[in-house]
């Protein structure tokens, strides 16, 4: 088992602050960007800008009305029979005003009032503007084709005075009829407004354009519990929608005093109907009483009959009062069984108070009324509303006669009970003579008639007053007023809108690929994998040479060598002699750089160091240290040299030494299995403080595990943004295994800059932005834009003093 490793543990010790990071390390992640957030924000922002320019804003106006309750305190009061006249006596139902408000028929009476068949608008090079009660002309319509077809007029002004229809070459001017396919019309000329290049003129039939501004309406209650209503809509003409509004609601007033109007006069043709009828039967009656007396000298009846008659006049009086009732009931139900009056509303239950026919009577003529609407709004007979509202009053017809014959009944019941109290009174009337009881007949049947008479001609007087003072039952509390605010579209809303998408797409982009990236960007990536510890990170070079430790350099990469260095001496438990080997997952990661410039920093440690090319298919030593090439390893190997003297110094550089790997073989796997190795590695070992193996990549060929028997630990080699990240599971197979000696990672070619997403660095005193230039010889990468850009805004700067406080 591999031994544990203190220093080891205090390298993995702290992986659970890459879970945390905090602003500033989130700030370095994407700062690098800030081009192209910029870039991004501002494209956004232009995309904005054009959609506020050139999208055709919405306007909400709106106006508040109240509608009064009808329903009088106290409930139904006697001898006022007018309270009972089609339904008055029920407060109105707020619902059914809500839904006449937004009915079309209500609205066709706006579209006629303001001229709304006709739309203007101005067309502009992208958008198209509604110019209502704004434009430079009105057109009159003198004749119209088909006013069931919508149509559109194209007027293209050639001077102000002169103009094209329809893109047609004749020109016209204002005041001149001109007539076309859709008719005749001219334009009136608005000295106002000033006159653009093109126009649009839109002619719609009234019932379509009504529909579409009833679609429009919202009503709704302003306050609950109140009958106080809303009326708004949404428009593209702020003074559009607000004429609408006003307009609407004087309708509405002048609509519900119509509907009283009418009532009144169906109610008064009722009634002088049925004093013709009487009048013309108590004139009968009246020929034939005076007749009878005069035919029986029975002109002023005899005093004694006075005393017989008291009681019998109480009966009879009560007698008349039901007889009238029952007359009533008759001739409603006559009225009921009238085919012509099949759709008429019952102008009037009269002296007939009973609740459930008032009630009934009520709901039979809102039904006529729903009826009458439908009708009104162009619904056909035998469409199933229509349908439904006629079942509707035929069963509250059926009901209203059903109830009629109860009350008949009811009445007739008392009247019998009536003549059986006056019996006793009738036994004396026999002792009269037998004409004059039958003249106090007569007389009886004319004062009933009378009686009936007069109580209508009081209800044709009061029927009168009402017509002549019938008022709304709304009231205007706010009138509607044009807004210059749009609701739609929110400047400050999409602006805001736009930075967040201009911000969100770059950043969702720079996420996704560094969430979708297959390669080793940070630190973290490499300890999710594997437990193998990470003995340092090496940072981003910008020399041109590839051996950059010397006695004289404080570059901060070279500084990153001495700490790893440091850091090895925990993993060779600090012994005098040790033999390394340098490997990595496949070509490309470093290995040759990391090997030449370790060596270099040990034997700067006074450790006799030599660095072995045993990279033999892809030798890269002797060029990185900028030697010649001659025989090496594979001289010696195959028995034609001797080691003291293929060893050769590196110059300048005091206690290092290299062996080449001389001419590549045909078979280096094999050549490394000669017996002769053994005797290498130990004349080197005894030789050498340190023995650097440069080798092959273990991920490739077979060489590093061949050599690694003759190792003391191994520096696996991980490139950032080169390093594949399944290949990290192949340094976690040789940790977990043991399969080489020792294993710890060496992060290599670690970008620094600002943003580069590598973040958990800085842990050894070499991060950026923590007093880089105090320590190290600053080495100068390429100056670009964004440097520039950091150096003015000196944000550096700016975070390593956040980090000091």
């Amino acid at each position: 088992m591999q031994e544990p490793v203190s220093k080891s543990n205090t390298i993995n010790e702290n992986k659970s602050e890459l879970w945390n990071l905090s602003l500033r390390d989130v700030f370095y992640k994407y700062v690098r960007f800030l081009p192209l957030f910029v870039l991004s924000v501002a494209f956004s922002l232009l995309i904005a800008f054009l959609y506020l320019r050139y999208a055709i804003p919405i306007y909400s106006v709106g106006g508040s009305m109240l509608i009064r309750s009808e329903q009088q305190g106290g409930g139904s009061r006697g001898g006022d029979e007018l309270e009972s006249l089609i339904g008055n006596n029920k407060a109105s139902n707020i619902q059914n005003e809500i839904e006449i408000l937004k009915s079309v028929p209500l609205m066709q009476r706006v579209v006629d009032s303001l001229g709304l068949q006709f739309s203007y608008s101005a067309k502009g090079k992208i958008k198209t503007v509604n110019i209502y009660k704004q434009g430079p002309f009105v057109i009159k319509t003198l004749q119209i084709a088909d006013s069931s077809l919508s149509f559109t007029l194209k007027v293209k002004f050639i001077s102000e005075t002169q103009f094209t229809i329809n893109d047609e070459p004749k020109r016209f001017s204002f005041g001149q009829a001109f007539k076309n396919a859709y008719g005749v019309f001219t334009l009136v000329r608005n000295p106002v407004a000033y006159v653009s290049k093109e126009y649009k003129v839109t002619w719609k039939p009234t019932i379509q354009g009504a529909a579409e501004y009833a679609g429009a309406i919202q009503v709704g209650l302003k306050t609950p519990g109140t009958g106080i209503l809303f009326v708004g809509m949404r428009t593209k003409n702020s003074q559009m929608g607000a004429d609408i509004i006003n307009q609407l609601m004087d309708e509405y007033s002048r609509y519900s005093v119509e509907q009283k109007e009418k009532a009144s006069i169906k109610t008064l043709n009722f009634i002088e109907e049925r004093l013709v009828e009487y009048k013309f039967k108590i004139d009968s009656v009246q020929t034939i009483l005076n007749n009878f007396a005069k035919r029986n000298n029975l002109i002023n009846p005899q005093a004694q009959s006075e005393s017989y008659f008291g009681k019998l006049n109480e009966a009879d009086k009560t007698i008349i009062e039901q007889t009238t009732m029952l007359t009533v009931t008759d001739i409603l139900s006559s009225y009921l069984r009238d085919k012509r009056n099949q759709f008429e509303k019952v102008p009037t239950t009269l002296s007939l108070s009973d609740p459930t026919l008032l009630g009934l009577v009520a709901e039979y003529n809102k039904a006529q009324i729903v009826r009458q609407q439908l009708i009104d709004a162009n619904v056909p007979p035998n469409n199933p509303l229509a349908k439904e509202a006629g079942d509707q009053i035929e069963k509250l017809r059926t009901s209203i006669q059903e109830n009629l014959r109860n009350i008949k009944s009811s009445i007739s019941s008392g009247i019998s009970t009536i003549r059986s109290r006056s019996v006793e009174s009738q036994s004396q009337l026999r002792l009269l003579p037998e004409k004059e009881k039958e003249l106090l007949q007569i007389q009886a049947v004319v004062e009933s008639l009378q009686g009936l008479y007069s109580f209508l001609q009081a209800e044709r007087e009061k029927q009168a007053i009402k017509k002549e003072s019938n008022v709304s039952n709304s009231e205007i509390i706010n009138r509607a007023y044009p807004s210059s605010d749009p609701v739609t579209p929110n400047k400050r809303a999409i602006q805001l809108l736009a930075i967040l998408i201009g911000i969100g797409i770059p950043a969702l982009i720079l996420f996704a690929n560094e969430m979708l990236s297959d390669k080793v960007t940070t630190r973290f990536d490499i300890e999710k994998i594997t437990q193998a510890p990470i003995l340092g990170e090496i940072g981003h070079s910008y020399s041109d040479k590839v051996l950059v430790v010397s006695k004289s350099t404080r570059s901060m990469v070279a500084e990153q060598f001495r700490i790893i260095r440091s850091n090895l001496q925990y993993v060779i438990n600090k012994k005098d002699k040790s033999t390394i080997l340098v490997t990595s997952s496949f070509s490309g990661e470093g290995k040759s750089y990391v090997s030449i410039n370790i060596g270099a920093v040990l034997a700067l440690a006074g450790k006799r160091t030599v660095i072995l090319e045993f990279d033999i298919r892809k030798p890269k030593v002797l060029a990185g240290l900028e030697m010649p090439k001659g025989p090496g390893i594979t001289n010696y190997l195959l028995g034609k040299g001797d080691l003291a003297d293929l060893i050769k110094p590196v110059p300048e550089h005091e206690n290092l030494f290299v062996l080449g790997c001389g001419p590549v073989p045909p078979n280096p796997s094999e050549l490394l299995l000669d017996p002769r190795m053994d005797d290498m590695f130990a004349w080197l070992q005894s030789n050498f403080d340190v023995v650097l193996i440069d080798t092959a990549p273990v991920g490739m060929v077979s060489d590093a595990m061949t050599l690694a028997k003759y190792t003391d630990c191994t520096l696996y080699l991980v490139r950032q943004g080169h390093t594949f990240k399944k290949q990290v599971a192949l340094i976690d197979e040789f940790y977990q295994d043991n399969k080489l000696p020792k294993v710890s990672i060496i992060i290599n070619d670690v970008k620094i800059k600002p943003g580069y997403g590598y973040y958990g660095y800085g842990r050894y005193g070499y991060g950026y932005g923590y007093g880089y230039g105090s320590y190290y010889e600053e080495e100068t990468p390429p100056s670009g834009f964004f440097d520039k850009l950091l150096d003015k805004l000196d944000v550096r700067k700016l975070f390593s003093k956040s980090k000091k406080k």
